[in-house]
């Protein structure tokens, strides 16, 4: 009888939407290849992909500028 353990867990590629074996034999984890973890990594790199940011840009004056 095969326990959890024995099962690999299965989940979805966050790059390619494929399936992709979430276990410490796959070194590309959570990617199911070389190709998309480095796809992912250059889209961070090249800043493709951001953290949105409250702060305004530094052209504009702090503060309401209703105020000014």
């Amino acid at each position: 009888m095969a326990t959890r353990a024995d099962k690999p867990r299965i989940v979805r590629c966050p790059a390619c939407g494929g399936d992709s074996i979430y276990a410490p034999t796959n070194p590309y984890r959570p990617f199911c290849c070389e190709r998309c973890k480095n796809l992912d990594f250059g889209a961070w790199a090249s800043e493709s992909f951001r953290v949105p940011e409250d702060t305004p840009p530094d052209e504009l004056p702090f503060g309401d500028p209703k105020e000014q």
